[in-house]
């Protein structure tokens, strides 16, 4: 007969992981990260200088832009290479990447949670052409953040006559999870988790190499009664961790919140969004989402959409979807982005990216940084030697029938108002957003035409549409000076016709 699981502390957990060891972390955002084992790790290399050289791999950025999250990780001599979907949420991380400290690389998030099943199943990788043309093709630099990075984990295959990408495995030999509840086998469950996560191919994938996996939980039970529920089986499972709630809040952000695990209740309530750039976007992307479509809207502009829906009554006309899993309700913002207020539905984030890469959204919002000439996006490199990383943004972007990019004209100061329905420019932005060349390629224009997709950017006084020659103006803001205002405020020319106004309601006070 099994023996039960060994429940220690999060000191004794930590301190079974060898030097050398290549380590994943599940978490999303703020969301379904072992808070209580990162910080252990993290005391326990500050005390004793052991572990070191370690590998770490991650989908989702997991942090709070300080201290938490895998901010805990980010030592040198700890860490020997990080592999990571988004790294803005973890500065310490990357600064010990533009430092040249550690090998780095940035991969797209619905690939690496993807590859963690591969790596399970020992297959030799996934092929696909997510990246293919963009920073991550190797072709490009293949996703690598310095010169001390040198191995190369993507490389240009050719099947049937045709370019794809494929995505090299690895061994993981530890794997971090969290769960709500674990019997005395210690299966879990994740009945207060707002997201499932990768839980699953982090546990089979460290197990199938030889390694050990270790659970932070909330409580123990003696048994589990429904087998259903179950989402990592106790085989898989070395140690575990009980928190008592200590360093287990269901995000970063907030310590319970019953709408993010509940599918029933009140709909969400939004305070009206006062009147400003934001909104006059907002509004505008709002109406390229049709009735009954499925949609992803990115973190930080895109927000607007779903609160200008929400004050418009149309959040019931379509179903918002976010890349960590959830399916139905209104996404979180901020460091409970990722889950969502009552949703229909919760998928593993693996299961998410083969929908979304299968090309099942129809739509999706995200934001920009910076676009070119051929309607190229920057998301990732913010100058300065800072560094953000793509996540979900490549998958999604590449995938969905239609994107729509928002973002401000200029940045840097811009302030805006409208009178009578017309945009007034009360100040410019110092910065432009549209530029001759993006410091990084993380959408690349060129390929999207070539794969039909329709690709809008909608910012608060133009409307652009990609086209085989490039940026055709679409649409201007009524009350707007086309020259002055956005012809001399670009460093490129796009194509310019007729354009047609955008609508008056958009600039509603």
């Amino acid at each position: 007969m099994r023996s039960a699981a060994r429940i220690v502390s999060a000191a004794e957990a930590v301190a079974a992981i060898p030097s050398g060891a290549t380590v994943a972390v599940g978490g999303f955002v703020g969301a379904g990260h072992p808070e209580l084992l990162s910080s252990a790790l993290e005391q326990r290399f500050l005390e004793t200088g052991t572990p070191r050289d370690l590998t770490l791999v991650y989908c989702a950025g997991q942090g709070d832009r300080r201290t938490r999250g895998l901010n805990h990780l980010a030592h040198a001599g700890l860490l020997k290479r990080v592999v990571g979907g988004h790294w803005n949420l973890a500065p310490k991380l990357g600064q010990l990447a533009m430092a040249n400290q550690i090998e780095a690389y940035n991969l797209p998030q619905g690939v690496l949670c993807v590859l963690l099943r591969e790596i399970a199943a020992k297959r030799p990788g996934i092929f696909t052409r997510i990246g293919m043309n963009t920073f991550i093709d190797p072709v490009n630099g293949g996703g690598r953040l310095n010169t001390r990075t040198t191995e190369l984990l993507v490389e240009r295959i050719s099947l049937d006559g045709e370019d794809w990408l494929r995505y090299r495995t690895f061994p993981v030999t530890v794997g971090l999870i969290r769960a709500t509840t674990a019997d005395a086998h210690g299966n879990l469950t994740l009945e207060r988790e707002a997201i499932i996560g990768e839980v699953l191919p982090i546990a089979q994938a460290a197990r199938n190499h030889g390694g050990i996996v270790i659970a932070q939980v909330e409580r123990i039970v003696e048994h589990n009664r429904d087998p259903k529920a179950v989402r990592v089986p106790g085989i898989f499972v070395d140690y575990i961790v009980v928190s008592d709630g200590v360093q287990h809040d269901q995000t970063f952000a907030e310590t319970f919140n019953e709408a993010y695990v509940n599918s029933l209740g009140r709909a969400a309530v939004f305070d009206p969004m006062p009147f400003s750039e934001r909104k006059i976007i907002g509004r505008r992307a709002l109406r390229e989402i049709q009735t009954g479509e499925i949609v992803n809207l990115g973190i930080g502009l895109p927000e607007s959409v779903a609160a200008v829906a929400a004050e418009t009554g149309r959040l019931k006309d379509f179903t918002l979807t976010v890349e960590s899993g959830p399916i139905g309700g209104v996404p979180a913002g901020g460091l409970s982005f990722g889950c969502s207020a009552h949703p229909e539905a919760v998928v593993d984030q693996p299961s998410q990216f083969d929908f979304y890469d299968g090309g099942g959204l129809d739509i999706a919002v995200l934001g920009a940084l910076e676009v070119d000439a051929e309607g190229s996006v920057n998301v990732s490199a913010l100058g300065g030697g800072c560094f953000c990383g793509v996540g979900g943004f490549v998958n999604i972007t590449q995938s969905a029938k239609r994107v729509v990019f928002t973002c401000t004209f200029r940045t840097e100061g811009l302030a805006v108002d409208a009178v009578d329905g017309t945009l007034r420019i009360v100040r410019e932005g110092k910065k432009a957003k549209f530029v001759r060349q993006v410091a990084q390629v993380c959408f690349h224009g060129p390929t999207a035409v070539r794969n039909g997709q329709q690709v809008l950017y909608v910012t608060e006084r133009a409307v652009f549409e990609l086209k085989a020659d490039g940026l055709h103006l679409r649409e201007l803001a009524p009350g707007t000076d086309l020259a002055a205002d956005v012809l001399r405020q670009m460093e490129f020319t796009p194509h310019v016709s007729t354009p047609g106004p955008m609508p008056a309601e958009c600039f509603a006070k």
